[in-house]
Protein backbone atom coordinates (compact mmCIF):
# COMPACT_ATOMS: atom_id res chain seq x y z
CA UNK A 1 0.00 0.00 0.00
CA UNK A 2 1.25 3.39 -0.82
CA UNK A 3 0.05 5.31 2.24
CA UNK A 4 0.31 8.70 0.46
CA UNK A 5 -2.53 7.42 -1.98
CA UNK A 6 -4.95 6.69 1.00
CA UNK A 7 -6.52 8.91 3.81
CA UNK A 8 -7.43 7.36 7.10
CA UNK A 9 -10.78 7.70 6.64
CA UNK A 10 -10.63 5.89 3.07
CA UNK A 11 -8.53 2.50 5.42
CA UNK A 12 -11.57 3.11 8.01
CA UNK A 13 -14.06 3.02 4.96
CA UNK A 14 -12.35 -0.23 3.44
CA UNK A 15 -12.12 -1.67 6.87
CA UNK A 16 -16.10 -1.19 8.06
CA UNK A 17 -16.55 -2.60 4.02
CA UNK A 18 -15.15 -5.88 5.47
CA UNK A 19 -16.76 -5.66 8.87
CA UNK A 20 -20.11 -5.14 6.94
CA UNK A 21 -19.37 -8.24 4.66
CA UNK A 22 -19.07 -10.23 7.82
CA UNK A 23 -22.48 -9.10 9.46
CA UNK A 24 -24.22 -9.69 5.85
CA UNK A 25 -22.86 -13.68 6.11
CA UNK A 26 -24.14 -14.30 9.75
CA UNK A 27 -27.10 -12.82 8.51
CA UNK A 28 -27.73 -15.09 6.04
CA UNK A 29 -27.37 -17.89 8.24
CA UNK A 30 -29.34 -16.99 11.08
CA UNK A 31 -32.88 -17.29 12.06
CA UNK A 32 -35.80 -14.56 11.65
CA UNK A 33 -35.47 -12.78 14.58
CA UNK A 34 -31.55 -12.48 14.44
CA UNK A 35 -31.83 -11.50 11.05
CA UNK A 36 -33.99 -8.66 11.78
CA UNK A 37 -31.95 -7.92 14.65
CA UNK A 38 -29.06 -7.59 12.63
CA UNK A 39 -30.58 -5.45 10.13
CA UNK A 40 -31.36 -2.49 12.77
CA UNK A 41 -27.70 -3.16 13.96
CA UNK A 42 -26.32 -2.17 10.95
CA UNK A 43 -28.50 0.77 10.62
CA UNK A 44 -25.49 2.73 12.42
CA UNK A 45 -23.47 2.83 9.14
CA UNK A 46 -27.27 4.13 7.35
CA UNK A 47 -26.86 7.03 9.36
CA UNK A 48 -23.23 7.59 8.98
CA UNK A 49 -24.32 7.49 5.25
CA UNK A 50 -26.96 10.35 5.98
CA UNK A 51 -24.80 12.31 8.34
CA UNK A 52 -22.35 12.51 5.27
CA UNK A 53 -24.56 13.20 2.86
CA UNK A 54 -26.38 16.18 5.07
CA UNK A 55 -22.77 17.61 5.97
CA UNK A 56 -21.15 17.01 2.63
CA UNK A 57 -24.36 19.30 1.11
CA UNK A 58 -23.81 21.83 3.72
CA UNK A 59 -20.08 22.20 2.93
CA UNK A 60 -20.81 22.07 -1.26
CA UNK A 61 -19.24 19.03 -2.02
CA UNK A 62 -19.70 17.37 -5.51
CA UNK A 63 -21.89 14.40 -5.63
CA UNK A 64 -19.22 12.96 -6.87
CA UNK A 65 -17.44 13.48 -3.24
CA UNK A 66 -20.15 12.48 -1.73
CA UNK A 67 -20.34 9.47 -3.64
CA UNK A 68 -17.15 7.44 -2.73
CA UNK A 69 -17.37 8.35 0.93
CA UNK A 70 -20.88 6.59 1.29
CA UNK A 71 -21.00 2.70 2.28
CA UNK A 72 -23.33 1.78 -0.06
CA UNK A 73 -23.09 -2.44 1.04
CA UNK A 74 -25.49 -1.45 4.20
CA UNK A 75 -27.97 -0.15 2.02
CA UNK A 76 -27.74 -3.24 -0.35
CA UNK A 77 -28.32 -5.46 2.95
CA UNK A 78 -30.78 -2.43 4.48
CA UNK A 79 -32.68 -2.20 0.79
CA UNK A 80 -31.81 1.23 0.95
CA UNK A 81 -29.98 1.75 -2.14
CA UNK A 82 -32.18 3.71 -4.42
CA UNK A 83 -33.05 5.97 -1.54
CA UNK A 84 -29.62 6.66 -0.85
CA UNK A 85 -29.02 7.42 -5.03
CA UNK A 86 -32.14 10.01 -4.60
CA UNK A 87 -30.47 11.91 -1.04
CA UNK A 88 -26.89 11.98 -3.55
CA UNK A 89 -29.00 13.83 -5.59
CA UNK A 90 -30.50 16.60 -3.44
CA UNK A 91 -29.68 20.02 -3.72
CA UNK A 92 -31.01 21.61 -0.41
CA UNK A 93 -31.98 20.26 2.71
CA UNK A 94 -35.48 20.39 2.26
CA UNK A 95 -34.76 18.11 -0.49
CA UNK A 96 -33.49 15.68 2.02
CA UNK A 97 -36.40 16.43 4.43
CA UNK A 98 -39.31 15.27 1.97
CA UNK A 99 -37.24 12.27 0.50
CA UNK A 100 -36.67 10.80 4.67
CA UNK A 101 -40.43 11.90 5.23
CA UNK A 102 -41.87 8.63 5.43
CA UNK A 103 -38.79 6.94 7.03
CA UNK A 104 -37.74 6.03 10.81
CA UNK A 105 -35.40 9.01 10.02
CA UNK A 106 -38.32 11.46 9.78
CA UNK A 107 -38.68 13.34 12.78
CA UNK A 108 -34.75 13.13 13.78
CA UNK A 109 -34.05 15.00 10.02
CA UNK A 110 -36.85 17.71 10.31
CA UNK A 111 -35.76 18.40 13.94
CA UNK A 112 -32.26 18.79 13.06
CA UNK A 113 -32.56 20.28 10.08
CA UNK A 114 -34.63 22.75 11.75
CA UNK A 115 -32.31 23.46 14.90
CA UNK A 116 -29.25 23.89 11.99
CA UNK A 117 -31.12 26.37 9.92
CA UNK A 118 -31.61 28.26 13.36
CA UNK A 119 -28.24 28.03 14.90
CA UNK A 120 -25.64 27.05 11.83
CA UNK A 121 -24.59 23.99 14.61
CA UNK A 122 -24.37 19.89 12.84
CA UNK A 123 -24.42 18.28 16.31
CA UNK A 124 -28.07 18.53 16.70
CA UNK A 125 -29.09 16.69 13.66
CA UNK A 126 -26.43 14.07 14.58
CA UNK A 127 -27.70 13.58 18.09
CA UNK A 128 -30.88 13.04 16.94
CA UNK A 129 -29.69 10.55 14.26
CA UNK A 130 -27.49 8.63 17.26
CA UNK A 131 -30.14 8.69 19.92
CA UNK A 132 -32.81 6.94 17.27
CA UNK A 133 -30.57 4.31 16.25
CA UNK A 134 -30.46 3.07 19.92
CA UNK A 135 -33.75 3.23 20.34
CA UNK A 136 -34.30 1.26 17.61
CA UNK A 137 -32.27 -1.38 19.01
CA UNK A 138 -34.33 -1.22 21.74
CA UNK A 139 -37.37 -1.56 20.16
CA UNK A 140 -36.15 -4.44 18.07
CA UNK A 141 -35.63 -6.86 21.20
CA UNK A 142 -38.80 -6.75 21.98
CA UNK A 143 -39.69 -9.21 19.19
CA UNK A 144 -36.85 -11.72 19.87
CA UNK A 145 -38.03 -14.83 22.19
CA UNK A 146 -36.82 -15.55 25.63
CA UNK A 147 -33.15 -16.98 25.28
CA UNK A 148 -32.46 -14.10 22.38
CA UNK A 149 -34.07 -11.55 24.21
CA UNK A 150 -31.97 -12.38 27.43
CA UNK A 151 -28.00 -12.15 25.31
CA UNK A 152 -29.22 -10.20 23.21
CA UNK A 153 -30.85 -6.99 25.48
CA UNK A 154 -27.99 -6.71 27.42
CA UNK A 155 -26.10 -6.32 24.84
CA UNK A 156 -28.72 -3.16 23.50
CA UNK A 157 -28.06 -2.03 27.15
CA UNK A 158 -24.49 -2.15 27.61
CA UNK A 159 -24.18 -0.36 24.22
CA UNK A 160 -26.57 1.79 25.18
CA UNK A 161 -24.68 3.15 28.24
CA UNK A 162 -21.55 3.63 26.41
CA UNK A 163 -23.82 6.10 24.31
CA UNK A 164 -24.97 8.25 26.68
CA UNK A 165 -22.09 8.32 28.93
CA UNK A 166 -20.04 9.37 25.60
CA UNK A 167 -22.32 11.72 25.20
CA UNK A 168 -21.91 13.17 28.22
CA UNK A 169 -18.30 13.15 28.26
CA UNK A 170 -18.50 14.96 25.10
CA UNK A 171 -21.14 17.50 26.84
CA UNK A 172 -18.54 18.32 29.49
CA UNK A 173 -15.72 18.28 27.09
CA UNK A 174 -17.08 21.23 24.67
CA UNK A 175 -19.28 22.42 27.66
CA UNK A 176 -22.97 21.91 25.74
CA UNK A 177 -26.10 23.37 26.95
CA UNK A 178 -26.73 20.36 29.70
CA UNK A 179 -30.88 20.69 29.06
CA UNK A 180 -29.98 20.92 25.73
CA UNK A 181 -27.73 17.37 25.87
CA UNK A 182 -30.10 15.54 28.06
CA UNK A 183 -32.95 15.05 25.69
CA UNK A 184 -30.43 12.41 23.39
CA UNK A 185 -30.21 10.34 26.40
CA UNK A 186 -31.69 7.42 25.65
CA UNK A 187 -33.83 5.46 28.57
CA UNK A 188 -32.27 1.99 28.53
CA UNK A 189 -30.11 1.20 31.87
CA UNK A 190 -27.81 -1.42 32.77
CA UNK A 191 -25.66 -0.38 35.70
CA UNK A 192 -26.06 3.71 35.51
CA UNK A 193 -29.78 4.49 36.43
CA UNK A 194 -31.23 8.14 35.06
CA UNK A 195 -30.73 9.71 38.40
CA UNK A 196 -26.82 8.70 38.18
CA UNK A 197 -27.17 10.02 34.62
CA UNK A 198 -28.45 12.91 35.73
CA UNK A 199 -25.45 13.47 38.05
CA UNK A 200 -23.20 13.00 35.65
CA UNK A 201 -24.84 15.16 32.83
CA UNK A 202 -24.66 18.29 35.98
CA UNK A 203 -20.86 18.10 36.51
CA UNK A 204 -18.87 20.51 34.99
CA UNK A 205 -15.45 18.85 34.51
CA UNK A 206 -13.67 15.70 33.39
CA UNK A 207 -11.77 14.81 36.57
CA UNK A 208 -15.05 14.52 38.63
CA UNK A 209 -16.81 12.81 36.06
CA UNK A 210 -14.00 10.23 36.32
CA UNK A 211 -14.18 9.67 39.81
CA UNK A 212 -17.73 9.47 39.97
CA UNK A 213 -18.14 6.43 37.28
CA UNK A 214 -15.34 4.92 39.73
CA UNK A 215 -17.48 5.22 42.58
CA UNK A 216 -20.64 4.00 40.71
CA UNK A 217 -18.58 0.61 39.56
CA UNK A 218 -17.01 0.24 42.92
CA UNK A 219 -20.51 -0.15 44.24
CA UNK A 220 -21.65 -2.32 42.21
CA UNK A 221 -21.16 -6.10 44.04
CA UNK A 222 -21.74 -7.61 40.55
CA UNK A 223 -19.16 -5.58 38.66
CA UNK A 224 -16.61 -4.46 41.30
CA UNK A 225 -13.96 -7.66 41.32
CA UNK A 226 -13.98 -6.68 37.11
CA UNK A 227 -14.22 -3.48 37.57
CA UNK A 228 -11.05 -3.46 40.15
CA UNK A 229 -8.83 -4.87 37.52
CA UNK A 230 -9.27 -2.32 34.88
CA UNK A 231 -8.36 1.52 35.04
CA UNK A 232 -9.82 3.74 33.30
CA UNK A 233 -7.43 5.13 31.27
CA UNK A 234 -7.98 9.33 30.60
CA UNK A 235 -6.63 9.65 27.32
CA UNK A 236 -8.77 6.62 25.99
CA UNK A 237 -11.79 7.92 28.13
CA UNK A 238 -14.64 6.01 26.37
CA UNK A 239 -12.32 3.29 24.52
CA UNK A 240 -11.59 2.05 28.62
CA UNK A 241 -14.72 1.94 29.33
CA UNK A 242 -16.03 0.01 26.51
CA UNK A 243 -13.86 -2.42 26.98
CA UNK A 244 -14.68 -2.83 30.71
CA UNK A 245 -18.47 -3.26 29.66
CA UNK A 246 -17.20 -6.00 26.63
CA UNK A 247 -15.02 -7.84 29.60
CA UNK A 248 -18.30 -7.86 31.94
CA UNK A 249 -20.49 -9.09 29.05
CA UNK A 250 -18.32 -11.64 28.10
CA UNK A 251 -18.00 -13.30 32.15
CA UNK A 252 -21.97 -13.08 32.55
CA UNK A 253 -22.69 -15.41 29.46
CA UNK A 254 -19.79 -17.96 29.92
CA UNK A 255 -21.86 -20.08 32.28
CA UNK A 256 -24.17 -20.57 29.70
CA UNK A 257 -22.03 -22.10 26.79
CA UNK A 258 -23.34 -25.47 27.37
CA UNK A 259 -26.99 -24.25 26.06
CA UNK A 260 -26.85 -24.62 22.56
CA UNK A 261 -29.67 -21.79 21.87
CA UNK A 262 -27.48 -19.50 24.12
CA UNK A 263 -23.93 -20.88 22.29
CA UNK A 264 -25.27 -19.97 19.00
CA UNK A 265 -26.17 -16.74 19.60
CA UNK A 266 -23.54 -15.72 22.10
CA UNK A 267 -20.40 -16.70 18.59
CA UNK A 268 -23.28 -14.17 16.28
CA UNK A 269 -22.64 -11.38 19.26
CA UNK A 270 -19.22 -12.85 20.25
CA UNK A 271 -18.04 -12.23 16.49
CA UNK A 272 -19.27 -8.58 16.06
CA UNK A 273 -18.18 -7.05 19.16
CA UNK A 274 -14.49 -8.52 18.91
CA UNK A 275 -14.12 -7.56 15.27
CA UNK A 276 -15.42 -4.33 15.66
CA UNK A 277 -13.31 -3.88 18.96
CA UNK A 278 -10.32 -4.94 16.19
CA UNK A 279 -11.21 -2.64 13.96
CA UNK A 280 -11.46 1.16 16.46
CA UNK A 281 -8.88 -0.30 19.09
CA UNK A 282 -6.30 -2.34 17.30
CA UNK A 283 -5.96 -2.25 13.30
CA UNK A 284 -7.20 1.72 12.87
CA UNK A 285 -4.66 2.94 16.10
CA UNK A 286 -1.76 1.36 14.28
CA UNK A 287 -2.42 2.52 10.67
CA UNK A 288 -2.64 5.74 12.04
CA UNK A 289 0.39 5.18 14.05
CA UNK A 290 2.08 4.26 10.90
CA UNK A 291 0.97 6.96 8.91
CA UNK A 292 2.33 9.87 11.00
CA UNK A 293 5.43 7.97 11.03
CA UNK A 294 5.49 7.66 7.47
CA UNK A 295 4.79 11.25 6.89
CA UNK A 296 7.19 11.94 9.40
CA UNK A 297 9.81 10.29 7.51
CA UNK A 298 8.79 12.06 4.16
CA UNK A 299 8.94 15.08 5.40
CA UNK A 300 12.58 15.17 7.32
CA UNK A 301 13.95 13.82 3.91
Amino acid sequence: MEIKDYTIEEIEGALNYNYILLVGKIMHFSPLNMRSFLKRYLMKFEIENLKIIIISLIIGRTKEEKRNDINFLAEEYLDNSDLIEELLKASTLDEIQILLKRTPYNIAIREGILYFKKNKEIFVLEAFLDQLYYKHLQLQTQNLNKKEKIMISLFVKYKTEIYNLNLIYRGIKNNIERSLLKQFLVHNYLFLDEGKLEYLLNLTNLNDFISTIELYFKDIEEIKPIFLIFKINEKHLIRSIEEFYISYYFKKFKTKIDDIAYFTISKILEVLIKKEKEIRFEILPKVIKIIHKRFKVLKMK
